[in-house]
């Protein structure tokens, strides 16, 4: 295990922070990981696999946070390091974030489970930046200064600037409601006394509202929470079932920003998370019985040619 080494120096006002533990499958995750790490400006451990993670982590009493990068499939090491991160997550100890690719979002949050972590899909520097960001608190972010270059130092105050502008915007995003937890049994299908919905209606919608970005720019009519609403219904409808990996794909936003929406739905108990029962490394999302029957009444009052 290194302490990496950068241009970065802290204002000696400022107490030195605890560092942040970069894990990567692979050395170009590896590689990935510590460069957004050593943007922030703290301090840095990298170059660990996850077999060397889940000691570092038994030996380790103080972090900032702990960065987990994912490029392939994840393996049994991975799988145990994500379970670890999880239980640290539930115990506050540090900020967790996990970065993953689209491909691998159901198997990641399986092993997740619920765990209270920063999850990135395919993010931009921007993004991960944000979510480090909201991992260990926006004060922490731009806290150094580059002795080496003006120009870095500018735009490393335009970069703290910025995140912390996301951080704030998804912050306010995560905050749920204190609706209690559903229970399984609350999964019964909506009751009779609910109306209909055509699917084929349904899917004229949702084909109706895609083509409006063949014509004008689609960050227009951006609408994830909606859109996700649309895809659930559809799926319900037909008794198919929706993996997160999907619902993200249905939302037309980018996953990480998909993925806050679920999180704030499920929590204000509208979505309903539920492992399958047949591979215990995919979740799929539904809807609350009370979330479906609004949106059959809401059809019902207003037509489909709502959009």
């Amino acid at each position: 295990m290194t302490v990496a080494t950068s241009s970065f120096a802290y204002d000696a006002s400022e107490p030195m922070r605890a560092p942040i533990m970069v894990v990567g499958d692979t050395p170009a995750a590896r590689e990935r990981a510590r460069h957004t790490s050593e943007l922030s400006g703290l301090r840095t451990l990298s170059e660990l696999s996850p077999a060397e993670a889940i000691e570092a982590l038994e030996e380790r009493a103080t972090l900032s946070a702990l960065w987990i990068e994912i490029d392939e499939e994840p393996t049994l090491p991975v799988r145990r390091l994500l379970e670890r991160a999880g239980r640290e997550a539930a115990r506050k100890r540090f900020g967790v974030v996990v970065a993953a690719r689209i491909e691998q979002l159901d198997s990641v949050m399986a092993d997740l489970a619920d765990a209270d972590v920063e999850l990135l899909v395919n993010a931009d520097e921007m993004e991960r930046l944000a979510g480090l960001s909201l991992a260990i608190g926006p004060q922490h972010i731009g806290g150094a200064r580059d002795v080496a270059s003006d120009a870095s130092a500018a735009r490393l105050r335009q970069l703290s600037e910025e995140v912390s502008r996301i951080a704030s915007t998804l912050a306010r995003l995560s905050l749920a409601s204190a609706a209690p937890p559903l229970s399984p049994e609350t999964m019964a299908p909506p009751r009779t006394d609910v109306p209909n919905v055509s699917a084929e209606a349904l899917r004229a919608m949702i084909r109706a509202r895609r083509l409006r970005a063949s014509f004008l720019p689609a960050d227009l009519f951006a609408d994830p929470a909606w859109d996700m609403l649309l895809d659930l219904l559809q799926a319900e409808i037909v008794q198919h079932r929706v993996p997160v990996s999907s619902l993200c794909i249905a939302a037309a936003v980018p996953a990480t920003t998909a993925l806050r929406w679920i999180k704030s739905m499920t929590d204000r108990g509208l979505l309903v998370r539920r492992g399958d029962p047949h591979d215990g490394r995919r979740v799929f999302i539904e809807m609350a019985p009370t979330t479906s029957a609004g949106l059959r009444r809401y059809f019902q009052e207003v037509g489909m040619a709502a959009i």
